[in-house]
């Protein structure tokens, strides 16, 4: 009977309970979502129509594109039918897959931004031997890493949550189907599961954000070593995007992930929520465009393109 979920569905409590501001909820996260669909959407079909965009940094803003479009597809759907016709409820095997393809995309974007601020090392501290530590091979090496473990890591996540027993409240103080929220309605032990989630934390949050860390460590280093000021701007201009990326990405989930099962907040983690499922992946896109004139060119052209087939 320990392995055995009694329940069949779980309630999701949703953003927010008061009536008059489902609507306005509604428009809000329908336009967030819209604009990272489109947003990232357009960023993958700018950077394959151009040739000039086919290096190792862009090849990892696409791959970053996709996974935050699997992120807002497997948050925002949902918390919209709450909004809209206030559907709640969501089968066991929905908050199961939710639950996977969510720390699918949260794992794969940590290991990604690692690649990323490796990427961003090299190009500035070993500008030399960028063509040969970035080779075509190597970047696959890595997207097949990052996309390999994440995957793994979910997987096994996910397993151990099916393992537990849910035979009592099944309503999830959330907007969806999130670790935290979902352990704490488990009427079985879920020792194994918090050890597994300290270790997962540690390795895909704390590990990775350290070798971010490490990684802009040398590069800050290195441009301070750059004579003139037009040097030191065009080297810091090619890493400041991803900085900022990480930055916001970072903060939202080591309060999520980091936070200890007793201290956590549903107040908080929906907030923190919001920020890393629906805002981080419709800014991204912004981000690493704004100050980009080649991303924006290709932009414009692939706009001009849609346009005249209209």
């Amino acid at each position: 009977m320990s392995n055995r979920t009694l329940l069949t569905e779980f309630i999701l409590q949703g953003f927010s309970d008061a009536p008059r501001l489902r609507g306005p909820f509604f428009a809000l996260f329908l336009c967030l979502f819209v604009a990272a669909l489109g947003g990232n959407l357009l960023i993958v079909a700018a950077i394959a129509s151009s040739p000039r965009l086919h290096t190792p940094m862009y090849f990892f803003l696409v791959n970053l594109s996709v996974l935050d479009v699997t992120c807002a597809c497997t948050v925002v759907p949902k918390l919209l039918d709450i909004l809209l016709a206030e559907r709640r409820s969501i089968s066991y095997g929905g908050c199961m897959a939710q639950m996977y393809f969510l720390s699918w995309s949260v794992a794969g974007e940590v290991l990604l931004f690692t690649a990323m601020a490796y990427d961003r090392y090299v190009a500035i501290c070993r500008p030399l031997r960028y063509g040969s530590l970035m080779s075509p091979r190597v970047c696959a090496a890595l997207a097949g890493a990052v996309w390999g473990i994440s995957v793994l890591g979910a997987g096994v996540n996910t397993c151990l949550m099916t393992r537990l027993s849910f035979c009592g409240p099944n309503v999830i103080d959330h907007f969806f189907c999130e670790i935290p929220p979902v352990l704490v309605l488990s009427c079985s032990s879920t020792l194994v599961n918090d050890i597994m989630a300290v270790m997962a934390d540690i390795f895909f949050a704390m590990l990775n954000f350290l070798l971010t860390v490490v990684s802009y460590g040398f590069i800050i280093s290195t441009i301070l070593k750059i004579r003139t000021a037009e040097g030191k701007q065009r080297a810091f201009s090619t890493c400041s995007s991803h900085l900022t990326a990480v930055t916001l990405y970072y903060s939202t989930i080591i309060y999520t992930y980091l936070s200890p099962g007793s201290s956590y907040s549903p107040g908080m983690g929906k907030v923190m929520a919001v920020l890393y499922s629906t805002v981080s992946p419709t800014l991204n896109p912004l981000i690493y465009s704004l100050k980009n004139k080649e991303v924006k060119a290709a932009l414009r052209k692939v706009l001009t393109l849609v346009v005249k087939s209209l």
